[in-house]
């Protein structure tokens, strides 16, 4: 028992000196990086800048809105009958007045040709009757009944000839006709429905907006449209009327613009975005988006501190962390309401590994260009 007492004794006597030793070179080592870390020169970030500028911004409204023809309708028959001929393509232009569809006429075309006779019988009867009334060898009784006898047998004539003409369906104005819905032989009920036909060019395009805008809004006011049919292509016109009744239930009220079609793109009752711009405008502050950093705590960017000199030991200029309260945007730019102001120099790109303790290097050879209306070359 003593033998082990003292063996243990004689352990510690030797680990504890062996300890000591390794806790002080440990200790030695974190001393030496820790006074090599304090002497170490951190390399400043190069960074691009852009200065803090006004622009004038004009103030846009955005709506959706519909294609909807100048002239529209779906072309139908007024009298039934059977089809005789058609005399269009589906898809082509027609003018006014272009012969679309004969219904067929046989009937009324022999009715025509006996009311025809009717009338020039009752003519010569009507003559010899004037003839005789005007040296009063009938009395008038017999006059007026020739006379009446004839109009009647004119408004019979005008009446087939009527029927005829509604069975010989035309254009009733200029324009691109659809895809027929009828057939050579096909017996058609009253108000059948045989083709569409739109006018084109112009068309206009109908949207609302909320009535807090009616204002802000007169004819000749520049729109600008775009539709998902045509990506990046933009078509133009202007406000041509604006409905003076706010609808009771929506407090909105109705816009109609109107616009070139000549190449016939835009399509009735398709779905478009319509931006607006207002008349009036004001001088705001942008800075490119690239250069905010957003955050659930608030967005903010780093302003070059021009008052900073770099040194030896501490090289490049330092950063100013700036809160930001940003507002509308528009191409590469984004609006600043609060926290920065004209002449400013801020970091535009590469904000993602820029601290406040960060020094920076202001190189702008490689800076890209910032635009309110990019064109990127994909698109």
């Amino acid at each position: 028992m003593i033998k082990k007492i003292l063996f243990t004794f004689l352990g510690l006597a030797i680990a504890l000196p062996l300890a000591g030793g390794l806790v002080g070179i440990k200790i030695m080592q974190f001393k030496t990086m820790g006074d090599a870390a304090a002497e170490m020169i951190i390399p400043p970030e190069t960074v691009n800048v852009e200065t803090v500028r006004e622009h004038e911004w004009q103030s846009q409204l955005s709506a959706v809105g519909t294609v909807v023809a100048k002239q529209g309708i779906i072309v139908k028959n007024e009298l039934e009958g059977v089809v005789r001929q058609i005399y269009f393509e589906a898809g082509s232009q027609v003018e006014v007045g272009d012969l679309l569809v004969q219904l067929d006429v046989d009937i009324e075309t022999s009715q025509l040709r006996f009311a025809e006779a009717t009338a020039e019988g009752a003519a010569r009867v009507n003559r010899r009757a004037t003839e005789l009334w005007e040296s009063r060898s009938i009395s008038e009784a017999d006059y007026s009944s020739a006379d009446t006898a004839l109009k009647e047998a004119n408004a019979q004539v005008d009446n087939i000839k009527a029927v005829i003409e509604k069975k010989t369906i035309r254009a009733p104005f200029s324009g691109q006709v659809g895809i027929r819905r009828i057939s050579i032989g096909q017996f058609l009920d009253k108000g059948s429905e045989i083709v569409t036909l739109q006018t084109l060019d112009p068309v206009y395009i109908d949207f609302f907006l909320p009535q807090q805008y009616l204002g802000a809004l007169s004819r000749g006011l520049r729109i600008t449209v775009s539709a998902d049919a045509y990506p990046g292509r933009k078509f133009h016109g202007e406000i041509t009327a604006i409905e003076p009744e706010i609808n009771i239930s929506t407090r909105n009220f109705r816009i109609q613009a109107t616009m070139d079609n000549k190449d016939g793109s835009l399509k009735p009752g398709m779905y478009v975005t319509i931006n607006i711009g207002l008349a009036s405008s004001e001088m705001k502050l942008f800075i490119p988006t690239s250069a905010v950093q957003y955050s659930a705590f608030g967005d903010h960017v780093y302003v070059i501190d021009e008052d900073s000199e770099g040194t030896t030991q501490m090289p490049g200029k330092s950063v100013i962390r700036k809160d930001v309260k940003l507002g509308v945007a528009k191409g590469d730019f984004i609006e600043v309401v609060e926290g920065l102001s004209t002449g400013e120099r801020i970091i535009s790109t590469g904000v993602f590994k820029i601290r406040p303790e960060t020094r920076v290097v202001i190189d702008t050879k490689l800076a890209p260009e910032f635009s309110f209306t990019p064109t990127p070359d994909n698109t």
